[in-house]
């Protein structure tokens, strides 16, 4: 395909609880075309089509995956789930957008390899936390050289989530803290470090937690080791009350460097950096408030997933690769699962022996 054609891409959505951010994105964007969208629930499939006057709906997968206008099908269903919705995508010659985590259980990653290779379909992972404003503009400045070869990196996300154990489902022996939540910053230390050899954590389940009956961690840890001897932090902490916005955000990305520092408060949309001359800058971006943050306050964050479908667009039309992308998302779930060992071990766990119970090999995927 030509570099300079500017194909605008059809697109499926299956799964409309996050989904709905996506339908917003695509809905506003002038590189695609929201052809059709999808839930086995049909009252959300109702009320979906009714928030947003688009009525093009249906209960059945099966129905949009033989949709052959359909070019790409994003994946916002349970995360046991992915793998098969991933894969019945790429079978049918849709590209694909999965959010994170992007699959539960690398005994699916080498048959996801090999149907990707098949076919040629590109998959992202829709890892959001990327395309926030404050994030964009310190990869920017780090690509830039700004503040030098990275000495370290700490990301945290600490939220007051109480309100998420409502939900029923949060509460069953599934769900972790870790996949749900811990994945975001944990994807900047990929981001920054690709080549984690290993990893340590600690985790805890407040009192907070255990008296709304959470079933695993919701205070965690970490420490990683590259394989370069770089080391790198993170923590999460989700059931309790955090700092004020004026003094901490919920979710932050700090790099330290040879000549200077960046701290990019994620959802704050806020920005400071220390140059190599001492200069120390502070940029806010209030005017995209409305495009980030289109209903519910904070709970829904449409601008983000918009800028990532946008830049897959281009990716899809430029013939390029959209990162995090297959390999990465497996690279990042092998971490993931190597954090989980560690916290019912309490030992370092090193990734490359999650990889080999898997009968992955490293230069099959991005580490």
């Amino acid at each position: 395909m030509n570099i300079n054609e500017n194909k605008m891409l059809k697109l499926g959505i299956l799964g409309l609880g996050e989904g709905r951010s996506t339908i917003s994105a695509a809905l506003q964007s002038e590189k695609w075309e929201l052809k059709k969208i999808c839930d086995m629930n049909e009252e959300m499939c109702r009320q979906r089509a009714k928030e947003f006057d688009f009525h093009n709906y249906t209960t059945s997968y099966q129905e949009m995956l033989d949709d052959k206008e359909i070019d790409v099908i994003a994946i916002y269903t349970p995360d046991h789930l992915h793998a098969e919705h991933v894969k019945q995508a790429l079978l049918h010659d849709k590209h694909v957008v999965c959010t994170k985590p992007f699959i539960d259980d690398l005994g699916k990653a080498n048959e996801l390899l090999e149907v990707a290779a098949k076919t040629g379909k590109k998959v992202f992972v829709g890892q959001s936390s990327r395309f926030f404003e404050p994030v964009k503009r310190q990869r920017k400045d780090f690509e830039a050289g700004l503040i030098g070869d990275l000495i370290t990196i700490e990301g945290y996300y600490h939220a007051d989530h109480r309100w998420f154990l409502k939900k029923g489902w949060s509460l069953k022996q599934s769900f972790k803290w870790l996949y749900g939540g811990l994945s975001h910053p944990t994807d900047f230390i990929r981001w920054y470090l690709p080549d984690i050899e290993e990893v340590m954590g600690y985790g805890m389940l407040s009192a907070n937690g255990a008296k709304e009956g959470l079933k695993n961690h919701d205070t965690m840890h970490f420490i990683f080791k590259a394989k370069d001897g770089r080391i790198a932090r993170v923590s999460g902490a989700y059931t309790g009350p955090v700092q004020p916005v004026i003094r901490d955000s919920e979710m932050s990305c700090i790099l330290r460097g040879t000549e200077g520092c960046s701290q990019a408060d994620y959802m704050d949309l806020r920005y400071a950096v220390t140059t190599n001359t001492g200069e120390e800058q502070v940029i806010t971006w209030e005017h995209k408030l409305k495009h980030y943050f289109r209903f519910e306050g904070k709970s829904h964050h449409a601008g983000e997933y918009q800028n990532y479908l946008e830049y897959f667009a281009d990716s899809i039309n430029e013939n390029t690769t959209a990162y995090p992308d297959l390999k990465e998302g497996i690279g990042t779930i092998a971490l993931l699962q190597a954090m989980d060992k560690s916290l019912a071990t309490g030992l370092p766990v090193k990734v490359d022996d999650m990889l080999k119970a898997y009968n992955i090999s490293r230069e099959s995927i991005s580490l």
